[in-house]
């Protein structure tokens, strides 16, 4: 039983030195600073300037784009492999895979015309309404 463990043993202690070596490595002959200069506290992203802080506060719709994105991903990962199989699953002499995958695709689109018409695809700013203005009667 033992003999079985040992190639996963030696394998975790030669990861083991190996991370020690290098972490060794980068403490000894690593570039040491000891006041840190601006722009090593900037943010960075691609060598492009900064436009704005970067701890500022993102919008929610950003977010909510978001998620409607990873619908839409996790739809076509249940169209695809039914798509690539639909011809074999017909001959099989089923219709229901059909109306399975028509009633999934409208359940989805009834999803996207609500969230439209909620305005979660609507990036610019809404006006209120001025004071008085109102449905008030």
């Amino acid at each position: 039983m033992a003999d079985q463990f040992l190639p996963v043993a030696v394998a975790l202690l030669v990861a083991g030195v190996f991370t020690a070596v290098l972490l060794g490595s980068a403490v000894l002959f690593g570039q040491r600073t000891r006041q840190p200069t601006g722009a090593k506290t900037d943010s960075y992203e691609s060598g492009v300037p900064l436009l704005d802080r970067a701890n500022r506060r993102i919008s929610v719709k950003f977010y909510l784009v978001a998620l409607v994105f990873v619908v839409l991903d996790v739809e076509l990962a249940f169209l695809y492999p039914w798509a690539i199989n639909f011809r074999s699953l017909l001959d099989g002499g089923s219709m229901v895979v059909l109306w399975d995958m028509l009633a999934f695709l409208a359940l989805v689109a009834l999803t996207y015309v609500y969230l439209w018409r909620k305005g979660i695809f609507d990036w610019g700013r809404r006006r209120l309404p001025s004071p008085g203005t109102g449905d008030r009667e």
